[in-house]
């Protein structure tokens, strides 16, 4: 240990302890509820869910991966899973040719319409409905700026990340409604 260290007062370390255990255990309890009520992981259900509500049901892969905070490597396992079980497609750009587009079928809407209702109730019940509107909007602007932050140390901004949503937007970047 340096002495130039900047140690966490005891008020900082409690508040980080007690994210850092929202950071395992919430998404834990988000996922198995999903595997059990569902049979997917809380990743193919991001899939599924950003492609339905993406025009034409389609997104570049590499923007997918972006919005579902995933690597490109691990966006393609799981899209090779989803295109067995018959609710995505991949198929080549219509504008360019040289980018995959993943498309949502129509069973694979029907797949996220069936799982939806019991993953936004379980999203209810750990955190929208635990938190007051104020909290629950404090939470939100809290975490765009270490959001920002991270995306700034990893060299990314917002519109790199069409997921990722600035104060005051309804929709992720690049998003155009």
């Amino acid at each position: 240990m340096t002495d130039d260290a900047r140690w966490l007062s005891p008020d900082q370390l409690a508040s980080w302890l007690d994210l850092a255990a929202l950071m395992i255990r919430l998404p834990a309890a988000l996922e198995s509820q999903l595997q059990r009520d569902a049979d997917l992981s809380q990743f193919e259900y991001f899939v599924l869910a950003h492609l339905s509500e993406s025009p034409g049901r389609e997104v570049r892969m590499s923007e997918l991966a972006a919005m579902s905070n995933g690597s490109l490597s691990r966006l393609s396992h799981v899209v090779s899973r989803l295109e067995r079980k018959g609710w995505v497609l991949r198929r080549p750009s219509a504008e360019d040719g040289r980018s995959t587009m993943a498309w949502l079928t129509d069973d694979g809407v029907a797949k996220i319409v069936a799982s939806a209702p019991g993953h936004v109730e379980r999203v209810r019940d750990l955190v929208v409905d635990a938190l007051a509107p104020e909290q629950l909007e404090a939470l939100g602007a809290a975490c765009r700026v270490v959001l920002d932050r991270i995306d700034a140390r990893d060299g990314e901004s917002c519109a790199g990340r069409p997921g990722r949503r600035p104060p005051g937007q309804a929709r992720g970047c690049g998003d155009e409604a």
